[in-house]
Parts: structure tokens; C-alpha cells; sequence
């Protein structure tokens, strides 16, 4: 089987030691694309093109977005690391059993519908709001009392992981369904949410709260983009029914 082409995602890079060490780490590990949602720091600065030798290719045609979401918005599966101890009720998963998710799915897939390994700041990792855009958090097996690692470190790691599970046979892939793109999921969430502040069922203070509940629920069930689409057609009908009854 094809293996899936794999980006690697920086959430707001600020060191360009660790930009040009990743962009190495790509190509060490033949990551075709590198990825930097508003990056700190320049990620052409002198000290990030010393650190990326081989990969100096990479860090020059890096992709810039403006947002997590902008980044993965073409990735058909996403997995981030997380490296905090306050990561709320997110399920935290061994990394060799969301990386393994991470290179399986439907042998019919796209070839240009990458998969990405998002990684977070250096000083705070992703937020639990980046982690829930995700859908599978790994976490690696670092100590307890101090599991944060270098952002370069943490990415070495991983793409280690990822390319050691990629030589093993079981892991050739499976019939399981690819769920929801990020922003499809994402943008229904968002519908859903301004409905039910408008009928009274949220509350403003209390609403993000409670739809990241509903989120969760939706991960963890990996719900599909033909299952998000009917969702987002019921609340756009119950909308509507809503605004043509208003006197």
C-alpha cells in the first residue's frame, strides 16, 4: 500500500533553531511539506537555515496559514501532540496507537488528500480548543512530572514513531471510514451553536463549554463528512423553520 503523504504543522513557532531543526527532522524522515500557522519568528532567519542543512528546501517553501484550521483544511486525518497535564477531558492516546490510526483509513483514498501531525507553541504546546480541531491527541511517554519536551525533540520523536510503524505489515491499512475534515466540522458546530443560543438552549456564558462537550462526542463517534453534512442540513432547516414563523 501507498503510504499517505504527511505534512508536519507548527502552531506558532518562535524559535528559529527549533523552525530549522524541524525542517531537517522533514527531511530526515521524507516529510514532503512543512506547515507554520502564524510563526513568531522569521522562519528565513540566519540561525533557522544553519539548523536545516538537507532541509533548507523545506523551510524555504514552508506554507505560512493563518490558523490552525487554515492548515489542516486539506488533511483527510489529523493527529496532535500534546504535552501538557491540563489538557481537560481530551482523550490523550500512546503514540503508536494514534499514529498507526494516522496511516490507515480506505485504500481508495486520494492521493492529494494529505494526513498532518500538528505540533504547539514552545512555551504552552496547542490550546485545548487546537487539540479539539484534532482528531486523535497523542501523548509520548515522558515523565510525568515534566512531560514537555523541546518542540525539535518532541517532533524527532514522532517522526520517528510514524516511520517505524510504517515498516510494519499490520498496519497496511483498513476499510475504516476517514471522518469529517476539521472545517466541515467545525463550521456545523458553529451553525449549531447560533441556534441554540437563539432558541435559549445555550447560554452565551456557558455556550463554548458546552459545545466542546458536543464536539468531543462527535470525535470520539468519528463521525463522517456525509453525517456532518446531514446534521448541518437539519440545523439550516430548523433555522429557517424558526425565522418564516416569526411574526
Amino acid at each position: 500500500m501507498k503510504r499517505p503523504q504527511t505534512v508536519v504543522v507548527l502552531v506558532e513557532p518562535a524559535g528559529p533553531i527549533n523552525v530549522g531543526s524541524v525542517a531537517r527532522l522533514c527531511a530526515n524522515f521524507e516529510v514532503r511539506e512543512l506547515r507554520l500557522v502564524s510563526p513568531v519568528c522569521d522562519p528565513m532567519d540566519p540561525e533557522a537555515c544553519r539548523m536545516a542543512v538537507h532541509g533548507l528546501k523545506l523551510l524555504r517553501t514552508a506554507r505560512s496559514c493563518t490558523s490552525l484550521l487554515e492548515a489542516v483544511a486539506d488533511c483527510r486525518r489529523v493527529v496532535a501532540s500534546c504535552g501538557r497535564l491540563d489538557h481537560g477531558s481530551i482523550p490523550l492516546h500512546a503514540p503508536e496507537e494514534a499514529l498507526g490510526w494516522l496511516l490507515t483509513g480506505r485504500q481508495d483514498q486520494s492521493d492529494d488528500q494529505p494526513v498532518a501531525v500538528v505540533f504547539g507553541r514552545e512555551d504552552r504546546g496547542l490550546s485545548n480548543d487546537e487539540l479539539r480541531l484534532c482528531q486523535r491527541v497523542l501523548t509520548l511517554h515522558s515523565s510525568c512530572s515534566y512531560p514537555s519536551l523541546n518542540l525539535s525533540h518532541a517532533v524527532a520523536v514522532v517522526l520517528h514513531e510514524l516511520a517505524r510503524l510504517q515498516t510494519l505489515p499490520e498496519h497496511d491499512g483498513d476499510d475504516e471510514p476517514d471522518p469529517a475534515p476539521p472545517r466541515q466540522l467545525d463550521h456545523c458546530l458553529e451553525d449549531a451553536s447560533d441556534l441554540l443560543l437563539d432558541v435559549g438552549f445555550l447560554l452565551p456564558h456557558t455556550a463554548a463549554a458546552r459545545m466542546n462537550k458536543v464536539r468531543d462526542l462527535l470525535q470520539r463517534a468519528s463521525i463522517q463528512a456525509g453525517e456532518v453534512a446531514l446534521i448541518r442540513g437539519m440545523v439550516r432547516q430548523l433555522r429557517w423553520a424558526l425565522t418564516t414563523r416569526r411574526p
